[in-house]
């Protein structure tokens, strides 16, 4: 079964490593979110794309889902002396992708042939895309001002209440080469359990993206990232409210729910099934918080099985 994936970091990561053990990484293609990417010392940080090679080469701090493990803050800690922002964690080794990255843009890669070179590296059989290779940044409204994502994420730890999103660029983003044709020939797509308006939202929003995934013939699941009320990870519940929306797996299906055809939650959702599935989506569940390994492997076969059936 080749498998198309939609994914943020974190908790994507967590799911796309099950799927990994349950079929031929190499039939798995990853469409990752850029909205997230932020230059900063003069360098392209992409934390999506980053996350995800991490965790599948095995090499990502299992303990906060992100980065590398055993990392340092050497170089991070000596740009504090020079007066530099340091808010935003970039470990010594980590440094090392984003010198890369960065260098191998300046002489005219784009971010797909950078992506695809930075995981071939750390040895990951999935094909991991950008859903575009144009700049996109995900920008968030607060009543104290219009913030970069990481902004309001990582330096003000998202205390603000969120007013509004807005996705720079996206009007003239196009997919980069290979999204829309691993969407129109895969077998089965999952939207993984990653913030639907920050996360997915951007992947959603280039160009064709969501056209392609209502006209594939593929059968497209997608995994709650709202578990009784709250979000798994991150700010996913101050944005649903922020944006009008109540905090439920119910509300992040509604938002997929002209392309899905089947929803997985939570068991702890079980009476939401019914309002699901009366959006014509056939709904399963499943333990969707994974924080083991073998809890990861369970909720992949959920998801493979789910397509399965879809087919027929």
């Amino acid at each position: 079964m080749k498998l198309v994936a939609l994914a943020g970091g974190i908790g994507a990561s967590k799911l796309l490593l099950g799927l990994c053990q349950v079929i031929d990484p190499a039939d798995l293609t990853i469409v990752a979110n850029t909205g997230d990417d932020i230059e900063l010392h003069g360098l392209r940080i992409s934390p999506d794309l980053d996350t995800i090679t991490y965790t599948l080469a095995g090499a990502v701090e299992e303990r906060q889902g992100w980065g590398l493990a055993g990392e340092t803050f050497h170089a991070l800690q000596a740009l504090g002396r020079y007066g530099r922002e340091i808010w935003f964690n970039l470990g010594d080794r980590d440094l090392a992708t984003h010198l890369h990255r960065t260098e191998l843009l300046c002489r005219g890669w784009t971010l797909a042939e950078v992506a695809d070179e930075i995981r071939r590296a750390w040895g990951v059989a999935a094909r991991i895309l950008p859903a575009t290779n144009d700049r996109v940044e995900s920008r968030v409204i607060t009543d104290a001002g219009t913030l970069h994502f990481q902004e309001y994420l990582v330096r003000d730890r998202a205390q603000a209440a969120v007013r509004g999103i807005v996705l720079a660029g996206i009007k003239h983003a196009r997919p980069a080469p290979g999204v829309l044709e691993a969407i129109a020939r895969a077998d089965g797509v999952v939207v993984c359990p990653s913030n639907p308006i920050i996360s997915i939202g951007p992947i959603l929003g280039v160009r064709h993206v969501r056209e392609t995934l209502r006209e594939t013939q593929a059968p497209a699941v997608a995994v709650s990232p709202v578990v009784a009320g709250a979000s798994l990870k991150g700010p996913t519940d101050k944005m649903l409210v922020g944006l009008g929306h109540e905090v439920s797996a119910l509300a992040v299906a509604r938002l997929y729910a002209d392309f899905l055809d089947g929803f997985i939650l939570d068991r702890e959702d079980v009476s939401q099934v019914p309002a699901v599935e009366a959006l014509g989506l056939r709904a399963w569940t499943a333990q969707t918080v994974m924080q083991t390994f073998e809890e990861k492997v369970e909720l992949a076969k959920v998801v493979v099985a789910a397509l399965e059936e879809l087919r027929g």
